[in-house]
């Protein structure tokens, strides 16, 4: 179970790298595999590799499975890589080494952002498709703190131009502390210039 791919969504796949193995070419075809994200860090790059680059379209990311690594920055690319295989009718794979904590937590915040859903709620969504997954602590952390990250995105995209430029505008009567904020600014850096002149 755990050394094969499991589908998490219609056309979403995650698993360890042995399923993306030369030797499972025609299982990968079998389940219309198009599109691969390859996690690995630069130590693992000699044996865990893009392995069919005439055949599907990858995106090899360096991510160590290390909970001080900074996973967040991966969700985007993640996200707008998935949307547009499946958008095209493509089947797309996700996997790390193990396909437990790195590749697990990339199909997590994919669903997330996409569902509108809590961390838990996407975390049993995925294990109850893929018993052995476990994100390390600091990527737990990162995808609870992803919530706000995404759904202030969702709260944004979904106000009118006109709820956001409200939301936006400088209220009536502020402009004055704005300018004052300014002037001391300015006052600041002249400080600033006087103290390295007399330093």
């Amino acid at each position: 179970m755990r050394r094969e791919m499991q589908e998490i969504l219609p056309g979403l796949f995650l698993g360890p790298y042995s399923s993306a193995m030369k030797s499972k070419l025609p299982i990968l075809q079998k389940h219309g595999i198009t599109h691969v994200i390859c996690i690995r860090q630069n130590i693992e790059a000699n044996f865990i590799k893009p392995n069919f680059q005439q055949l599907f379209r990858y995106l090899v990311l360096d991510i160590a499975d290390n909970p001080v690594e900074n996973i967040i920055r991966f969700f985007p690319m993640t996200k707008e890589f998935i949307d547009g295989s499946l958008q095209t009718g493509g089947k797309v794979l996700v996997h790390g080494n193990a396909g437990i904590s790195r590749s697990a937590a990339l199909v997590i915040a994919y669903i997330m952002e996409t569902f509108g859903v809590k961390y838990r709620d996407a975390f049993t969504y995925v294990q109850e498709r893929r018993f052995c997954i476990n994100p390390n602590a600091g990527f737990v952390h990162q995808l609870q703190e992803y919530e706000a990250i995404y759904l202030a995105k969702l709260t944004i995209q979904m106000m009118s131009p006109l709820q956001l430029e409200r939301s936006l505008s400088v209220p009536p009567g502020s402009t004055g502390s704005l300018k004052r904020t300014h002037e001391d600014e300015e006052e600041f850096g002249n400080m600033q210039v006087a103290a390295a002149q007399n330093g």
